[in-house]
């Protein structure tokens, strides 16, 4: 009778334990999960510099009116981890944007108790007011290439 079934082939015995400490393997400096890196980005041209500073400001603003305000801080904080290290002009706008956020949302929190005594509905209309004055006022000055220090804001992010 004629078999055509193959037989497998025996496993290889493991190699024997040795008492010398093995050495750990690390991935190479400056690589991300064992991948080496590519090389750093070059900045972007002037004209998208200033397109993505003017959209570190505006963003935050079009984000606060879909969600009432409520994540605005949060795209703020997402436009500055991707594009701070893009390059200089991208790095100022996006910490701008956002210590505009951190100073709106410490004036919201202190508005708060406030409320109870109806004082604070006021400061946070004037707080919302004035962040959306300094986002535009922000986006026209990065539109054109200008470095900007917003006033009344506090820099919680340097």
């Amino acid at each position: 009778m004629n078999d055509d079934r193959s037989t497998p082939e025996p496993m290889a015995a493991p190699p024997p334990p040795t008492d010398a400490p093995q050495e750990a393997v690390y991935p190479p400096q400056g690589a991300i999960g064992g991948l080496p890196q590519g090389p750093a980005l070059d900045p972007p041209p002037p004209e998208t510099q200033r397109n993505l500073g003017m959209f570190a400001h505006l963003i935050p603003i079009i984000v606060a009116v879909l969600t009432s305000g409520a994540l605005s801080f949060v795209a703020a904080l997402v436009v500055y981890l991707v594009y701070k290290d893009r390059g200089d002009f991208e790095r100022i706008t996006a910490t701008n944007a956002l210590n505009i956020q951190l100073t709106l949302l410490v004036a919201i929190v202190i508005s708060l108790p406030l409320m109870l005594v109806l004082v604070g509905f006021l400061t946070a209309f004037l707080a919302v007011i004035a962040a959306i004055t300094l986002h535009i006022i922000g986006a026209v000055r990065a539109s054109k290439g200008e470095l900007w220090t917003p006033p009344l804001t506090y820099p919680f992010v340097k």
